[in-house]
């Protein structure tokens, strides 16, 4: 365990889905506009897809978070550190969301499972549940699969 800070790692899953669920979107817009107008929108649409899933799941961009202080600060790419709003927006098995409040605009981190190792990802789904991590030993924590 890294004590309080998780070093988030490339999400190849979610960078797939972003890119193909932006491509769906834009084979519908060019099937419903249709002729150059419509192909240069899907075009873009596509190109957008590919921006978020470079910036987002891939964690390449300067504003990408890449890692998460369990207090309560998230770590960009260029060295910013933004706070973490107090209460998450979804924790589940599969991903977190952490609201960010830092300026000049709010938004939105999305953790899925496979950007942390399996411990320190349930580390993070209880600290976003509770705003604290348990005070027990570590042996107590592994629960059998």
């Amino acid at each position: 365990m890294s004590g309080t800070r998780l070093a988030l790692l490339p999400s190849w899953n979610l960078a797939a889905a972003i890119v193909a669920l932006h491509a769906a979107a834009a084979a519908a817009l060019a099937f419903t506009l249709g002729g150059a107008p419509g192909v240069l929108l899907a075009l873009a649409l596509l190109m957008l897809g590919l921006a978020a899933a470079w910036a987002r799941a891939l964690l390449r961009s300067r504003g990408s978070v890449i890692a998460i202080d369990l207090k309560g600060q998230a770590e960009l790419r260029s060295g910013e550190h933004l706070p973490i709003a107090a209460r998450p927006r979804h924790v589940s098995r599969f991903l977190v969301t952490l609201p960010l409040s830092g300026r000049p605009v709010r938004r939105t981190i999305l953790v899925t499972r496979d950007m942390l190792p399996p411990e320190e990802f349930r580390r993070l789904r209880l600290w976003a549940l509770w705003g604290k991590l348990p005070r027990v030993a570590p042996e107590q924590l592994h629960f059998p699969a």
